[in-house]
Formats: structure tokens, C-alpha cells, sequence
């Protein structure tokens, strides 16, 4: 059996895909990907930029698209929304079989949208009306405008994926927000909660270049001790949040009523420096309940040599540990986190826009032609 399977079969935790490409879907890798073990996709800006300028597999969409005189970012959602129906008809049979457990597709909002509260609810709610598919998860980034909305979707019986979280508080903020939101649900006598889903995806490696530089820029013996450990800390800390969250007369009210968990989810796990085990992100933190995306390189490798241990809820004491290390030392986690939320909403601006701008480009071309 494919570790990947037995990630899920064994361990409780779903492996998604962190990719999507047209080519993907008419070559069959994606179904194969399926028969394999993997249980869901994400997509963001960025996979969808090297999609679409990486290949020529939508120039023929793009060809009829450029003639209709709509806007180029009309001819964006067009191919993207391609994708991810047929993303969705690939999964569809699995989230059936796992009862709405599995099977979901990610899109996400357009990044210019990550401090626009009252825009982000409104294209929230027009991706889901316009796909109108039960296993569609919409992202909305866990900015503090982003809480609003992603209660709203939530309380409108909306699946999303809250994404870009980074911080221990924020995620507590993001929990609060999906439980208050089914709580609103609830008071609707016909809500079915059973078939709302929703995860909470912490960054992961991007947190330790973020840490380890900081750690570097110390360089004392014990700052330099604590590379390589603050994401993985910071993700089994959040873990036992979780838990602690999703217990208790307040949760069972709604989980009788057939809610579930909003399951962690363990983002950017490919590593990002060389010195680190490729494997890093998933050996370390496999648990029940959670979610893993997994980009093609990092599938391939935990497939070949990765490690099948419950490790996420292990070593607990000394994941707060090295948290509180990292303060003594003179790292600020709070600004690491803010750091890396205003970067990771500016990356996926920038992908966004610079696809635009050869959209642009290509159109004028093929106008010319």
C-alpha cells in the first residue's frame, strides 16, 4: 500500500494535492493521484500563474476567450474555473464514499481581496453560486478582514478553507469564527451542519525561514540550537488548541446536530532548506483529524522514504518548550507572523497581477494575428 494511503488508513490524516494544472487532468495523473491516496486539492494564485504561463495547455481557451472583447481577468476565471469543475468531477465519487469527509477542491479568492471584508464575503459567495458544487472549498486568507466572511460563508452553510494563518492566536480567532458561524447555521430548523466543511491551513515552512533567519541574525549558541524547530512547535501547539477547542458542552451542542471539526491543515510542507530532511513537514506532524497538502516533489518522496509515526501529538512538552526559547533568545513570534501574512497576501498579488499583465500581453498578440 502507498504510504499515502496508509497516511489516511492508519494515521486519520487526509493528504491533498497542492497543485493544479490542466495537464493534470487530460493526462489521467490526477485520477492516478487519487487511486494513490490522495484525498483533495488546493490551488492558489501562484500554482495557477505557473499553470497557465508554465504550459500551453489553455492556449486554445485562451484563443476563443481573447476574441469575446471581455476583460482579461474574466478570461482568467474562465480557464481557472475549467480547472477546478474538473478538478471537482475527479473527486467527486470519493466525497460521496467518505460521507462529505474528503474530496474537496480549493479556490481562492483574488488576493487584492485580503483586507476587503465586504469583498471578500461578496466573491466568496458569487464562487460558490457560480460552481455550485457540494465539494468545492472557497479560501478566504485568515486576515483579520477575512474573519468576518469566512463566519458569514460559515453561517450561509458554505464550505472554506481559511488559509495564510501563521499565528497560535489567529488560528484561535479563526476556530472561533467557524464555530460561531455553524452556531448562526444552526438557528436555521433545515440546516443540514453535516454537510459543512471547513479547515484552518497554518504555513509551515515558510515560518521556519522566517524564524531561522531571525535565529541566525542572534547567533548565539542557543538561538543557532533552535532551527528547524519553531514551525513544527508552533504547528503541535496549535494541535492541542485544537483539540481543546473542539470538545465540551458548547462544540457537542453542534456536533449532535452533525457538525464537524474544522481540521487543521498543514500547509507549504516542502522544505525549504536543503540542510532539513525532505520529508520534514509530514513525518513530524501526522495526526488524526488534519490535513496535509502535499506539493508533487514532496508526494514522490514521503511515497519513497517518509516516515508513518503519530508524531503531532508527541513531544507536546517540548514543542512549548522551544516556543518559549525562541522569546528568550529575542525572537518575536507576533511579528513573525505578521511578517509573513503581509508577504504571503503580497505573493500571491504579485503572481496574480504579473499573470495578468502576459494575459494582457498574449491577447494583444493574438489580436494582431
Amino acid at each position: 500500500m502507498d504510504r499515502l494511503a496508509q497516511l489516511y488508513q492508519e494515521f486519520g490524516q487526509s493528504p491533498w494535492l497542492d497543485n493544479l494544472k490542466r495537464g493534470y487532468i487530460t493526462s489521467g495523473q490526477l485520477d492516478r493521484l487519487i487511486g494513490r491516496g490522495i484525498r483533495g486539492l488546493t490551488s492558489n494564485p501562484t500554482i495557477f500563474q505557473k499553470a497557465i504561463q508554465g504550459s500551453p495547455d489553455y492556449d486554445d481557451q485562451f484563443r476563443e476567450l481573447a476574441n469575446d472583447d471581455q476583460p482579461v481577468l474574466d478570461d482568467y476565471w474562465a480557464m481557472v474555473l475549467r480547472d477546478i469543475n474538473s478538478a471537482l468531477d475527479a473527486f467527486t465519487t470519493l466525497y460521496h464514499e467518505s460521507n462529505g469527509g474528503d474530496g474537496f477542491v480549493s479556490v481562492e479568492v483574488a488576493p487584492s481581496l485580503a483586507h476587503d471584508s465586504a469583498g471578500t464575503e461578496l466573491a466568496a459567495r458569487d464562487l460558490h453560486l457560480k460552481i455550485a458544487r457540494p465539494n468545492l472549498m472557497v479560501k478566504i486568507p485568515g486576515t483579520e478582514a477575512g474573519l468576518a466572511p469566512i463566519r458569514q460563508m460559515i453561517a450561509e452553510g458554505r464550505n472554506i478553507n481559511v488559509t495564510l494563518i501563521f499565528s497560535l492566536a489567529r488560528h484561535e480567532q479563526v476556530m472561533e469564527a467557524y464555530i460561531s458561524g455553524l452556531e448562526t447555521y444552526a438557528q436555521d430548523p433545515g440546516a443540514d451542519l453535516s454537510q459543512v466543511a471547513s479547515v484552518a491551513s497554518f504555513f509551515i515552512s515558510r515560518v521556519d525561514t522566517e524564524i531561522d533567519r531571525r535565529l541566525e541574525a542572534v547567533g548565539t549558541p542557543e538561538a543557532l540550537a533552535l532551527r528547524g524547530k519553531g514551525a513544527i512547535a508552533q504547528a503541535k501547539l496549535a494541535y492541542q488548541r485544537f483539540q481543546r477547542t473542539f470538545q465540551g458542552p458548547r462544540w457537542q451542542a453542534l456536533a449532535d446536530r452533525g457538525a464537524k471539526v474544522q481540521r487543521p491543515l498543514w500547509a507549504s510542507t516542502s522544505t525549504k532548506n536543503p540542510a532539513y530532511p525532505d520529508t520534514l513537514y509530514v513525518d513530524e506532524l501526522i495526526g488524526p483529524d488534519t490535513v496535509n497538502t502535499l506539493p508533487d516533489a514532496t508526494i514522490e518522496a514521503f511515497a519513497e522514504h517518509g516516515t508513518l509515526a503519530r508524531r503531532l501529538d508527541a513531544d507536546v512538552d517540548q514543542a512549548e518548550a522551544v516556543w518559549k526559547a525562541l522569546a528568550t533568545v529575542g525572537v518575536d513570534t507576533d511579528d513573525v507572523a505578521e511578517t509573513l501574512e503581509r508577504e504571503g497576501v503580497a505573493s500571491f498579488q504579485k503572481s496574480f497581477d504579473e499573470l495578468l499583465t502576459a494575459l494582457e500581453a498574449k491577447a494583444d498578440e493574438l489580436r494582431e494575428h
